[in-house]
């Protein structure tokens, strides 16, 4: 990790004491594609991991190369990705989707110069994408450095635990909002060290 993000987030002292116990893992072998990585987030969405990810490599091997191409996608009935474990629901969006990117001609979009902002209202447009979704593509897949969640559970937790809070509800979120201030612009990066922290044991 960046010395100067590292040294910038450990002004922070609650935080740094995160920082001090706990090492983020490398974002290498991160889907990189921003509509392979929507289409897995949905796969994904409400089930254990396990589980996802058998669904998601069988409805992988529908496809030549192993890769879903939109207009590929929307030539499957959705009763022919059902029979691979998508669900019918979760089937018209990954088809929502493809039509999206299709028309859209996203394939050539320059996400980069895009801000957070601009991709969260242009991909939310979609059917069966939420702001969480895309907040967490701008995290891991275009690799965003200041995006702060602040409707994740794992964030609300875990600020929760580390910082002593009490609130809940819309004080919590205010609470979250004024501690995460400091954090910027690498708010994603402390985020990835308040999602660490809410999973390690506690002694």
């Amino acid at each position: 990790m960046d010395k100067k993000i590292i040294a910038h987030l450990s002004k922070d002292k609650r935080l740094k004491k995160a920082i001090t116990t706990l090492e983020l893992p490398n974002l290498k072998g991160t889907i990189t594609d921003v509509y392979t990585a929507l289409i897995r987030s949905i796969i994904f969405q409400q089930l254990s991991g396990k589980a996802a990810t058998t669904i998601y490599n069988r409805f992988l091997a529908l496809f030549k190369d192993a890769y879903p191409e939109p207009k590929k996608l929307l030539l499957f009935s959705l009763e022919e990705l059902r029979a691979v474990g998508v669900s019918r629901q979760k089937a018209g969006y990954v088809q929502n989707v493809a039509e999206f990117f299709v028309q859209e001609k996203c394939a050539k979009k320059d996400w980069s110069k895009m801000t957070d902002e601009e991709i969260i209202t242009y991909l939310t447009q979609i059917k069966g994408v939420g702001k969480w979704t895309v907040q967490m593509l701008l995290m891991f897949t275009l690799e965003r450095t200041d995006v702060f969640s602040i409707d994740d559970l794992g964030v609300q937790l875990g600020i929760k635990d580390l910082y002593d809070l009490e609130e809940t509800g819309k004080d919590l979120k205010k609470r979250m909002v004024e501690i995460a201030e400091p954090w910027r612009p690498y708010r994603t990066v402390a985020s990835r060290y308040i999602w660490l922290w809410r999973d390690k044991p506690k002694e």
